[in-house]
Protein backbone atom coordinates (compact mmCIF):
# COMPACT_ATOMS: atom_id res chain seq x y z
CA UNK A 1 0.00 0.00 0.00
CA UNK A 2 2.76 2.54 0.83
CA UNK A 3 4.57 1.26 -2.20
CA UNK A 4 1.52 2.34 -4.05
CA UNK A 5 0.97 5.64 -3.05
CA UNK A 6 4.69 6.33 -3.52
CA UNK A 7 4.71 5.93 -7.16
CA UNK A 8 1.39 8.22 -6.96
CA UNK A 9 3.04 10.88 -5.29
CA UNK A 10 6.20 9.87 -7.71
CA UNK A 11 3.86 10.18 -10.70
CA UNK A 12 1.80 13.33 -9.58
CA UNK A 13 5.23 14.92 -8.86
CA UNK A 14 6.59 13.83 -12.49
CA UNK A 15 3.70 14.90 -14.27
CA UNK A 16 3.32 18.41 -12.67
CA UNK A 17 7.55 18.74 -13.11
CA UNK A 18 6.80 17.91 -17.20
CA UNK A 19 3.92 19.87 -17.35
CA UNK A 20 5.78 22.75 -15.94
CA UNK A 21 9.28 21.78 -17.64
CA UNK A 22 7.14 21.46 -21.00
CA UNK A 23 5.34 25.51 -19.51
CA UNK A 24 8.60 26.89 -19.62
CA UNK A 25 10.21 25.67 -23.04
CA UNK A 26 6.92 26.41 -24.80
CA UNK A 27 7.70 30.04 -23.58
CA UNK A 28 11.09 30.30 -24.33
CA UNK A 29 10.59 28.89 -27.86
CA UNK A 30 7.50 31.75 -27.96
CA UNK A 31 9.78 34.56 -26.93
CA UNK A 32 12.21 33.36 -29.38
CA UNK A 33 9.69 33.11 -32.17
CA UNK A 34 8.63 36.75 -31.26
CA UNK A 35 12.32 37.69 -31.53
CA UNK A 36 12.19 37.38 -35.20
CA UNK A 37 8.63 39.52 -35.69
CA UNK A 38 9.67 42.58 -36.18
CA UNK A 39 8.32 45.49 -38.48
CA UNK A 40 10.34 48.35 -39.37
CA UNK A 41 8.58 52.01 -39.85
CA UNK A 42 9.11 55.50 -40.11
CA UNK A 43 7.56 58.27 -38.45
CA UNK A 44 7.78 61.55 -40.16
CA UNK A 45 7.49 65.14 -38.39
CA UNK A 46 7.72 68.79 -39.63
CA UNK A 47 6.51 71.90 -38.20
CA UNK A 48 6.67 75.47 -39.43
CA UNK A 49 9.01 77.98 -37.65
CA UNK A 50 8.29 81.32 -37.33
CA UNK A 51 11.54 84.09 -37.23
CA UNK A 52 11.94 86.43 -34.19
CA UNK A 53 13.10 89.17 -35.91
CA UNK A 54 13.95 90.47 -39.37
CA UNK A 55 17.53 92.61 -40.56
CA UNK A 56 17.61 94.97 -43.33
CA UNK A 57 21.06 95.06 -44.94
CA UNK A 58 21.91 98.07 -46.66
CA UNK A 59 25.71 99.04 -47.95
CA UNK A 60 26.82 101.73 -50.53
CA UNK A 61 30.31 102.43 -51.78
CA UNK A 62 32.63 104.92 -53.44
CA UNK A 63 35.65 104.59 -55.57
CA UNK A 64 38.60 107.39 -56.53
CA UNK A 65 42.00 108.47 -55.96
CA UNK A 66 41.30 111.33 -53.07
CA UNK A 67 40.70 109.60 -50.31
CA UNK A 68 39.12 112.57 -47.90
CA UNK A 69 36.87 113.60 -51.12
CA UNK A 70 35.58 109.98 -50.66
CA UNK A 71 35.07 109.81 -46.83
CA UNK A 72 33.38 113.13 -47.29
CA UNK A 73 30.67 111.63 -49.51
CA UNK A 74 30.43 108.59 -47.61
CA UNK A 75 29.66 110.54 -44.71
CA UNK A 76 27.01 113.03 -46.65
CA UNK A 77 25.29 109.73 -48.17
CA UNK A 78 25.50 108.21 -44.83
CA UNK A 79 23.42 110.73 -43.00
CA UNK A 80 21.18 111.22 -45.64
CA UNK A 81 20.15 107.44 -45.83
CA UNK A 82 19.68 107.47 -41.78
CA UNK A 83 17.57 110.62 -41.96
CA UNK A 84 15.44 108.70 -44.22
CA UNK A 85 15.33 105.44 -42.12
CA UNK A 86 14.01 107.65 -38.80
CA UNK A 87 11.40 109.34 -41.72
CA UNK A 88 10.41 105.76 -42.98
CA UNK A 89 9.38 105.35 -39.33
CA UNK A 90 12.54 103.24 -37.97
CA UNK A 91 13.67 104.38 -33.98
CA UNK A 92 16.77 105.21 -33.56
CA UNK A 93 17.86 102.64 -31.75
CA UNK A 94 16.81 99.74 -34.71
CA UNK A 95 19.51 101.71 -36.88
CA UNK A 96 23.12 100.09 -36.73
CA UNK A 97 25.96 101.66 -38.34
CA UNK A 98 29.37 99.33 -39.20
CA UNK A 99 32.35 100.99 -39.64
CA UNK A 100 33.43 101.86 -43.42
CA UNK A 101 35.78 99.79 -45.47
CA UNK A 102 38.44 101.09 -47.30
CA UNK A 103 40.50 98.96 -49.83
CA UNK A 104 43.98 100.98 -50.71
CA UNK A 105 44.98 99.08 -53.89
CA UNK A 106 48.94 99.41 -54.23
CA UNK A 107 49.08 99.18 -58.21
CA UNK A 108 46.77 101.86 -59.90
CA UNK A 109 46.97 100.07 -62.83
CA UNK A 110 45.41 96.70 -64.27
CA UNK A 111 45.99 94.61 -67.48
CA UNK A 112 43.34 94.30 -69.59
CA UNK A 113 42.35 92.36 -72.93
CA UNK A 114 41.52 95.33 -75.69
CA UNK A 115 41.26 94.31 -79.23
CA UNK A 116 42.94 91.15 -78.52
CA UNK A 117 46.30 93.04 -77.00
CA UNK A 118 46.98 93.18 -73.11
CA UNK A 119 46.76 97.13 -71.97
CA UNK A 120 47.22 98.53 -68.96
CA UNK A 121 44.36 100.79 -67.45
CA UNK A 122 43.91 102.97 -65.06
CA UNK A 123 41.66 102.37 -61.75
CA UNK A 124 40.87 104.01 -58.68
CA UNK A 125 43.10 103.56 -55.55
CA UNK A 126 40.86 103.83 -52.92
CA UNK A 127 36.82 102.05 -52.72
CA UNK A 128 35.23 102.80 -49.29
CA UNK A 129 32.34 100.89 -48.52
CA UNK A 130 29.26 101.66 -45.86
CA UNK A 131 27.01 98.94 -44.16
CA UNK A 132 23.98 100.11 -42.18
CA UNK A 133 21.63 97.25 -40.90
CA UNK A 134 17.98 98.29 -39.65
CA UNK A 135 16.42 95.58 -36.83
CA UNK A 136 13.00 94.96 -36.82
CA UNK A 137 9.99 92.88 -34.80
CA UNK A 138 7.44 93.24 -37.88
CA UNK A 139 8.95 90.21 -39.41
CA UNK A 140 5.51 89.97 -42.00
CA UNK A 141 6.19 93.24 -43.44
CA UNK A 142 9.94 93.05 -43.93
CA UNK A 143 10.18 92.02 -47.27
CA UNK A 144 7.71 94.73 -48.55
CA UNK A 145 9.52 97.74 -46.45
CA UNK A 146 12.71 96.73 -47.87
CA UNK A 147 11.41 97.00 -51.56
CA UNK A 148 9.56 100.42 -50.79
CA UNK A 149 12.88 101.51 -49.08
CA UNK A 150 15.32 100.80 -52.30
CA UNK A 151 12.71 102.43 -54.36
CA UNK A 152 12.77 105.58 -52.71
CA UNK A 153 16.21 105.74 -51.93
CA UNK A 154 17.22 105.60 -55.82
CA UNK A 155 14.47 108.33 -56.72
CA UNK A 156 16.56 110.42 -53.84
CA UNK A 157 19.83 109.70 -55.77
CA UNK A 158 20.72 107.50 -52.48
CA UNK A 159 20.93 104.20 -54.47
CA UNK A 160 22.17 100.97 -52.11
CA UNK A 161 22.45 97.42 -52.38
CA UNK A 162 19.77 96.03 -49.79
CA UNK A 163 18.84 92.58 -48.52
CA UNK A 164 16.96 91.32 -45.85
CA UNK A 165 17.95 88.62 -43.20
CA UNK A 166 16.16 86.01 -40.77
CA UNK A 167 16.52 84.86 -37.62
CA UNK A 168 14.70 81.77 -36.06
CA UNK A 169 14.25 80.17 -33.10
CA UNK A 170 17.00 77.54 -31.69
CA UNK A 171 16.38 74.08 -33.33
CA UNK A 172 16.15 73.11 -29.90
CA UNK A 173 13.28 75.08 -28.60
CA UNK A 174 11.14 72.95 -30.80
CA UNK A 175 13.07 69.55 -30.73
CA UNK A 176 11.67 67.30 -27.97
CA UNK A 177 7.86 67.99 -29.36
CA UNK A 178 9.07 66.89 -33.34
CA UNK A 179 10.87 63.77 -31.83
CA UNK A 180 7.47 62.96 -29.84
CA UNK A 181 5.45 64.02 -33.44
CA UNK A 182 7.56 61.55 -34.91
CA UNK A 183 7.73 58.81 -32.66
CA UNK A 184 3.70 59.18 -32.16
CA UNK A 185 3.16 58.54 -36.44
CA UNK A 186 5.67 55.77 -36.48
CA UNK A 187 4.01 53.76 -33.35
CA UNK A 188 0.50 54.79 -36.03
CA UNK A 189 1.98 53.23 -38.89
CA UNK A 190 3.24 49.86 -36.78
CA UNK A 191 -0.11 49.54 -35.15
CA UNK A 192 -1.88 49.92 -39.10
CA UNK A 193 0.87 47.27 -40.17
CA UNK A 194 0.02 44.97 -37.46
CA UNK A 195 -3.60 45.52 -37.82
CA UNK A 196 -3.31 44.42 -41.51
CA UNK A 197 -1.19 41.11 -40.07
CA UNK A 198 -3.35 40.30 -37.94
CA UNK A 199 -0.83 40.50 -35.09
CA UNK A 200 -0.74 43.10 -32.15
CA UNK A 201 2.11 46.05 -31.97
CA UNK A 202 4.44 45.29 -28.91
CA UNK A 203 7.37 46.87 -27.23
CA UNK A 204 9.93 49.37 -29.31
CA UNK A 205 13.12 47.08 -29.86
CA UNK A 206 15.33 49.83 -31.54
CA UNK A 207 14.76 53.23 -32.23
CA UNK A 208 16.74 56.48 -34.39
CA UNK A 209 16.12 59.62 -34.72
CA UNK A 210 16.79 60.94 -37.87
CA UNK A 211 18.74 64.42 -38.46
CA UNK A 212 16.65 67.38 -38.24
CA UNK A 213 16.73 69.48 -41.66
CA UNK A 214 15.31 72.61 -42.31
CA UNK A 215 14.02 74.42 -45.71
CA UNK A 216 13.21 78.15 -46.91
CA UNK A 217 13.51 80.32 -49.30
CA UNK A 218 17.64 80.26 -48.52
CA UNK A 219 19.27 77.57 -50.92
CA UNK A 220 21.46 76.38 -48.05
CA UNK A 221 18.63 75.25 -46.10
CA UNK A 222 16.74 73.09 -49.02
CA UNK A 223 16.11 69.86 -48.32
CA UNK A 224 14.51 68.03 -51.74
CA UNK A 225 12.27 65.55 -49.85
CA UNK A 226 10.82 68.10 -47.54
CA UNK A 227 6.38 67.95 -48.52
CA UNK A 228 6.05 71.89 -49.53
CA UNK A 229 8.49 74.17 -49.58
CA UNK A 230 7.10 77.90 -47.29
CA UNK A 231 6.34 80.62 -49.49
CA UNK A 232 7.09 83.10 -46.37
CA UNK A 233 10.92 84.09 -46.61
CA UNK A 234 10.53 84.57 -42.56
CA UNK A 235 8.92 80.83 -42.52
CA UNK A 236 11.32 77.41 -42.48
CA UNK A 237 10.03 74.61 -41.98
CA UNK A 238 11.86 71.65 -39.75
CA UNK A 239 11.56 68.33 -40.32
CA UNK A 240 12.54 65.21 -38.63
CA UNK A 241 11.95 61.15 -39.72
CA UNK A 242 12.51 58.50 -36.49
CA UNK A 243 12.59 54.48 -37.98
CA UNK A 244 11.95 52.41 -34.94
CA UNK A 245 11.48 48.80 -34.65
CA UNK A 246 9.04 47.30 -32.64
CA UNK A 247 8.29 43.74 -31.69
CA UNK A 248 4.91 42.25 -33.01
CA UNK A 249 2.91 39.77 -30.69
Amino acid sequence: MKNTSKSFILGISLLIGFSVLGFFIFKGLKTFSDKDRIVTVKGLAEMNMKAISATIFLNFSFSGDDLQSLLNQTEIKKNNIIAYLKDFGFNKNDITINNIDVIDREKYYETQWINDKQVQVKIDRYTITQNLTVESKEVETTEDKSAQIKLELVSKDLTCNIFTNYTFPELNSIKPQLIAESTKNARIAGEQFANDSQAKLGKIKTASQGQITLVGNYPYYYDEEISERPKEPYIQKARVVSTIVFFLE
